[in-house]
């Protein structure tokens, strides 16, 4: 008869040693036992059989041995074992390892995003727009910060983006010849002198 076992039952099994290496002897099974088909089992799908421990990959696999254990729990380990993983504290690693298990994933979200904005902020030079808006971008979407601190950087960003386009707003609806006041677009005059403004402090504070 085969048992699973449940939270309290696991505590008196464990650390009995897993059958079949603690893989999923289903998966291999019905993987016509194929070196492919060798897939770890889970310790939350564990059933003692024969007095015999074996995990199962998944749900399906654990209803599956309990159809017919006897299918599956005296099948041989292949020869050639998948190569054990090892865990591996990621300080340990050089640098460029080190960003890759890290940061890579955020800084390649803000490098695309700010590759899809082209940011320009006024009086500030093509490459310190783009830093900017890169480090704006990981402050907002830093999944360590508190939710406080990535809300008040997303409002940080959205500002920052939105002096951005005031070059373009302005170079949309202006031209050489002068446009008295009442042909001027409603908020013209308002975002000139936004943008006027920026030059005196031409870098968003922090």
């Amino acid at each position: 008869k085969a048992v699973v076992s449940t939270q309290s039952t696991g505590k008196q099994l464990f650390p009995k040693e897993l059958s079949f290496r603690g893989y999923c002897p289903v998966t291999y099974v019905l993987g016509h036992k194929r070196y492919e088909a060798l897939t770890p089992g889970s310790r939350d799908h564990v059933v003692l059989y024969a007095e015999e421990l074996f995990s199962m990959k998944d749900e399906g696999a654990l209803e599956h041995f309990l159809r017919q254990p006897w299918r599956f729990n005296e099948v041989p380990l292949p020869a050639k074992l998948p190569p054990a993983k090892i865990a591996q504290d990621v300080r340990t690693l050089p640098m460029l390892g080190y960003m890759e298990q890290t940061v890579a994933k955020a800084i390649i979200e803000a490098m695309t995003s700010c590759s899809d904005f082209k940011p320009k902020y006024p009086y500030v030079n093509a490459h310190k727009s783009a830093l900017l808006y890169v480090a704006y971008h990981l402050k907002a979407h830093n999944p360590k910060a508190t939710a406080y601190s990535r809300e008040k950087y997303r409002k940080k960003l959205e500002r920052y983006k939105e002096h951005c386009q005031l070059i373009q707003y302005l170079g949309a609806n202006m031209n050489r010849r002068y446009r008295p006041e009442p042909e001027r677009p409603i908020d013209f005059n308002h975002k000139m002198d936004e943008f006027l403004a920026l030059k005196n402090h031409p870098l968003p504070t922090s």
